[in-house]
């Protein structure tokens, strides 16, 4: 929409974090400035003070929006019939999460980097217990799988190793070269699998199959937990 088009419409809260979550979507996190969202919303910088205290308000006012695009996702994601289905609701829930997140790739490393947990996380995070509880699962249990699930709950996994470009160019394979014989086991790894698909991922080992390798594997230990208590 037009800048002179958009200043016609009344600024408020929600219409500033929803133009700064489209900055971020289209250039990334580091792009959103001040200045730059005014621009975008056709006002003077002083202006959008009235809404928002400063950057790192509007970043918790963005993440805030996700959570509520997440939460709505999962909404219609019934809790399980029986013991047994609680996997599967927990499974979809995680990933219907995920499909929100991969339209906002910026978002995992924002959430990473917050101090606050917001009330949009919290109604997430007792939704899934909620699935978890009546499942059959103790809240010790739940407990636990907390802590095993990690970002994976929220539909992403935070890196062990984190390269600014997960490319595997003639520069990333000399560098491995000069490594291999220091350290043959990870150098032999990351050779065979290293990846070049970053428009897929949250993350630059972060894609669709590994995050789902690793929550079915995590999954399935839970449930055997459940059936043993």
């Amino acid at each position: 929409m037009p800048a002179e088009v958009e200043s016609r419409i009344p600024l408020s809260r929600m219409r500033v974090l929803s133009a700064a979550i489209g900055i971020a979507d289209e250039s990334g996190i580091e792009a959103l400035t001040m200045r730059r969202l005014a621009e975008l919303l056709g006002v003077e910088a002083m202006s959008l003070y009235h809404h928002v205290a400063n950057k790192e308000d509007v970043i918790d006012g963005m993440v805030d929006v996700i959570v509520g695009e997440i939460n709505q996702a999962v909404s219609d994601i019934d809790a399980p019939a029986a013991a047994a289905a609680w996997k599967q609701a927990v499974r979809q829930r995680i990933l219907s999460a995920r499909e929100v997140l991969l339209r906002h790739p910026w978002a995992p490393g924002v959430f990473q980097t917050r101090t606050n947990t917001s009330q949009a996380v919290l109604r997430y995070y007792d939704g899934l217990l909620g699935l978890m509880r009546a499942g059959g699962f103790s809240y010790d249990q739940t407990h636990h799988a907390m802590h095993v699930l990690g970002s994976r709950a929220l539909g992403f996994t935070q890196e062990l190793f984190d390269p600014s470009d997960g490319a595997v160019d003639a520069e990333a394979v000399a560098a491995l070269d000069t490594m291999a014989e220091a350290l043959p086991n990870l150098v032999g790894m990351l050779r065979e699998v290293a990846h070049d698909d970053p428009d897929s991922t949250l993350g630059w080992c972060d894609d669709q199959f590994e995050f789902e390798f690793a929550l079915d594997l995590i999954l399935d230990g839970l449930d055997r937990l459940r059936e043993a208590a």
